[in-house]
């Protein structure tokens, strides 16, 4: 059993990451977003209040999602432990997770950090297209659609979306590098972070994140 939190800058992979490693280790793979629909879906008190905050444009409170995330945590596909893609993003969230963790005798185990160079993510990020209608992602160099800005799976029109542009791309990488380097050094405080070349085939970049899971686990 392992409890880690995956970190990376836009465009490292996490998501395709953590949903190979969920499928390869049979670990739950936890993003916040997914979270928040799923419960506010099921009708959970607190997916309801997180469901108020969303509908009134407003944050999540920390309490809230950290409550959502221990009654997850807690259901049995969960069993073999979890993979957090997305929060925490500060470090007080951190705090505070390892507090409630600790309440219910967990902890995180690992801080995988997906390290890609920076000119390599500005260019998968300034390629993406995506489909409005089935959210199916494509790229102009990795995965280029059959017929130009048409959806193989449904044939919608792709889109790039406005902050997939240079400028804002960097800018964006510059936000989250700010942040994602202060959780960096949290949890390599707490000998909980290793590093992971996140360049080269996604099938070997797997491998490399399991063999850090096994170490641990």
């Amino acid at each position: 059993m392992v409890y880690c939190v995956l970190l990376g800058l836009p465009g490292a992979g996490k998501g395709t990451q953590a949903s190979n490693i969920a499928a390869d280790r049979a670990i739950l793979h936890i993003s916040t977003g997914d979270m928040f629909r799923e419960a506010s879906a099921n009708g959970t008190s607190l997916g309801l209040e997180a469901q108020g905050y969303m509908s009134r444009g407003e944050l999540v409170p920390d309490d809230v999602t950290i409550g959502m995330l221990l009654e997850r945590i807690e259901q049995k596909d969960a069993a073999s432990g979890f993979m957090l893609d997305g929060f925490p993003r500060t470090i007080k969230q951190a705090e505070a997770l390892d507090v409630a963790l600790k309440s219910h005798n967990k902890q995180i185990d690992v801080v995988p950090y997906i390290k890609v160079p920076e000119d390599l993510l500005m260019a998968r990020l300034t390629g993406r297209w995506s489909c409005p209608d089935c959210s199916e992602i494509y790229h102009t160099v990795t995965k280029a659609p059959e017929v130009d800005e048409i959806c193989d799976s449904c044939t919608g029109q792709l889109v790039q979306r406005s902050d997939d542009q240079p400028d804002t791309v960097k800018t964006r990488l510059d936000t989250n590098r700010e942040w994602t380097e202060a959780l960096a050094t949290y949890y390599e405080n707490q000998n909980k972070l290793r590093s992971v070349d996140g360049t080269g085939d996604p099938t070997v970049i797997t491998e490399r994140i399991i063999s850090v899971l096994d170490e641990i686990s």
